[in-house]
């Protein structure tokens, strides 16, 4: 046992004090804000650019009057109903959440992101009767500003009538959308959940004697991991929260360097980002410094020792300041599958990087909390936390791999699909299905594996699971995102396994070619079973949900359909002729100019169309345009007309031109 343990869990067992309440909304405010008044609450970058800060006291202050205000907006309406918050993680989030519960309406939480008519279905089917928001859109319900709400004069006569409900809602926003409701009996056995944190760890979880604790607010609020991981849990601790401005990885490594954060809890994403940047610059050390480098990570994550390893403090220093600063104490993945490389040079680095879990519908269950690294590396998201129980549903019936199900008193109480409630789809035995399938060793350590949605069939009948396969080409240079997904086959039963790489745009021309070879041959690299039967470029950015994962079931409905988002690596655009000149004609000349559009524009041949305009659907502009038609007559040995400048504005235009002035030159 570790010497503070006894500070560490009398610290986590304040949850206890819960255990002596009504177990509601107001009671987790009251216990969590009188506990704290004297504690940093909130630390933010104002629009000036310096940094502010301020107390759990003020914080229940602004509570009440924004309470108060909201209450005087909502006079006319009737309580104990939904009102949307939509919103950005801010200083301010936390206190209009518990101002509308204050003022007797459920918070339906939504993402800031959502479309105005994604808003509108969530109102409809959750039958909100206003929003808070600062989106551009007009709504069929009141809507208030965040603005609205900070700046009214605000009346202490009021009183509060607490409602006890939020609502939370799965990622889609269109058609018969699924919410989730939980009370506050479910969020104070949330906040129970963490009574057996000190068991194993120190650091994620600790009094104020131990240190501070500053939480980096980066996680959407709206959601299930941000709202619990980050905000329930550490509201109740008294934690900092310290906010970005925006999620620029610049931003946030700065907030994260100057505010002296000790807590970063993030998605898979995040995560490979900081990896994969770190790699890059690794790269343009000298061989000596990228020998440091490789022998920090190995020490760190037990492959030598120190005796091997060289000043390992002074690298880890300089490394960690150039990053998210050098006060970490904990840092969580959640929310997607955690590549094992990212996992390795992250804890390599010194930052303790956990795999966690959690659903919408089941709030967090649990957390590898091992300080033991080689334990970490496995990949394993621990065992569930205290007053939840796991089980595995084996898909052939027997083994220690199938559906993971999960019970305990935080799944929420009952869900809305389609404006209409029902009770929460449980097993006889009280367990929820989590569509998870996931594996479970000797030490009861689970480890997730894939959605059974995403599971593909190979013609051996066997389960392929394609996050594992992702992280094959998640590495190579140029590719921005991967989506592999199993596509059905008809007449069989089988599905073919599909690949879809998002690129960036600084790639063109022949080097598209060689992109495509290096995809090709890390598909090659991949176990037994898994060839790839296609693959495909996106000439989008991938959909992704909640800024955590691909949404697979779009890709897979694009490729089906061929709406032309995805596009084959052997794919050849038809030519069409025209009225004056045949196609054969056209194609000579086609080819080789998006071959130039490509080039001048640093953009992949694909995602250049025949009819795009160059300004205004390509991005280019006037001095580039110029560097065009001087490579077009270079290339096709003809002098285009002034009078023509300008009129040509895509590749139909310079294809027809061309091939006017080579017929004239006959």
């Amino acid at each position: 046992m570790y010497p503070e343990y006894k500070k560490v869990k009398a610290c986590a067992e304040e949850a206890n004090l819960l255990l002596n309440t009504s177990r509601t909304m107001e009671d987790i405010f009251v216990l969590s804000t009188k506990r704290n008044l004297k504690r940093i609450a909130v630390t933010y970058t104002n629009n000036e650019g310096k940094s502010k800060k301020y107390k759990y006291s003020r914080f229940r202050k602004h509570a009440f009057e924004i309470a108060s205000i909201l209450s005087n907006f909502m006079i006319q309406q009737p309580k104990n109903v939904p009102i949307v918050l939509k919103a950005n993680n801010g200083p301010h989030w936390g206190e209009i959440f518990w101002a509308i519960l204050m003022t007797g309406y459920k918070p339906l939480l939504v993402d800031a992101k959502t479309s105005k008519e994604g808003t509108e279905n969530l109102i409809k089917q959750g039958k909100a009767v206003a929003i808070i928001t600062d989106d551009n859109f007009s709504y069929d319900v009141p809507k208030f500003s965040l603005r609205d709400l900070l700046q009214e004069k605000h009346s202490y006569e009021f009183a509060p009538n607490w409602e006890n409900e939020v609502i939370f809602c799965s990622s889609g926003t269109t058609g018969d959308v699924k919410l989730m409701v939980f009370n506050g009996e479910n969020l104070c056995h949330q906040i129970l959940a963490a009574l057996d944190f000190a068991e194993t760890s120190k650091d994620l979880l600790y009094p104020k004697s131990m240190g501070p604790l500053r939480v980096l607010a980066m996680i959407p609020f709206h959601h299930i991991f941000g709202f619990i991981a980050t905000f329930l849990w550490y509201f109740y601790y008294g934690a900092n929260f310290v906010f970005v401005r925006n999620l620029a990885p610049s931003e946030v490594q700065s907030v994260c360097q100057k505010c002296k954060v000790t807590h970063v809890f993030s998605v898979p994403l995040f995560w490979d980002s900081l990896a994969q940047g770190l790699e890059r610059k690794k790269a343009l050390e000298t061989p000596t410094r990228q020998q440091y480098i490789d022998k920090l990570i190995g020490y760190n994550t037990g492959k030598i020792l120190k005796e091997e390893a060289g000043p390992v403090k002074m690298v880890q220093n300089t490394i960690q300041k150039k990053l998210l600063g050098n006060k970490i104490r904990f840092c969580i993945s959640g929310g997607g599958y955690l590549d094992s490389k990212t996992q390795t040079v992250i804890n390599g680095v010194g930052y303790p990087l956990y795999n966690g879990y959690g659903m919408t519908e089941i709030g967090i269950t649990s957390v590898e909390l091992s300080p033991i690294v080689e334990l970490r590396l496995k990949g394993s998201i621990g065992i569930p936390l205290h007053g939840v129980s796991y089980k595995i549903k084996p898909t052939n019936g027997k083994g220690r791999t199938g559906e993971l199900l999960v019970k305990s008193d935080i799944t929420h109480i009952r869900e809305i699909i389609g404006g209409v409630e029902r009770e929460t789809q449980l097993d006889k035995d009280g367990y929820f299905s989590t569509g998870d399938i996931a594996e479970v060793d000797a030490t009861n350590r689970f480890y997730l594996k894939g959605r059974m949605k995403d599971v593909i069939i190979n013609a051996d009948g066997e389960n392929i699971f394609p996050d594992e396969l992702e992280i094959f080409f998640k590495k190579i240079p140029h590719v921005q995102a991967v989506c592999v997904l199993g596509v059905d086959q008809k007449g069989t039963k089988n599905q073919k396994i599909v690949c879809v790489v998002e690129i960036d745009n600084s790639i063109s021309g022949d080097d598209i070619e060689v992109l495509k070879d290096t995809v090709k041959k890390a598909g090659l690299d991949l176990p037994k079973g898994t060839k790839i039967t296609e693959f495909y470029f996106s000439r989008n950015k991938l959909p992704i949900a909640n800024n955590m994962k691909v949404k697979r079931f779009v890709v897979k409905k694009g490729i089906e359909t061929m709406n032309g988002d995805y596009i084959p690596f052997d794919f050849k655009k038809e030519v069409k002729g025209n009225k004056n000149f045949s196609k054969e004609t056209i194609e000579k000349v086609v080819e080789p100019l998006r071959k130039i559009f490509s080039k001048i524009l640093i953009l992949p041949e694909f995602k250049i169309e025949d009819d795009a305009h160059w300004i205004d659907a390509l991005g280019g502009d006037s001095m580039s345009y110029v560097e065009l038609i001087t490579t077009v007559q270079d290339q096709f040995k003809v002098t285009i007309p002034e009078t023509s400048y300008g009129k040509l504005t895509c590749i139909n235009d310079f294809a027809e031109e061309i091939v006017s002035l080579q017929k004239k030159k006959k």
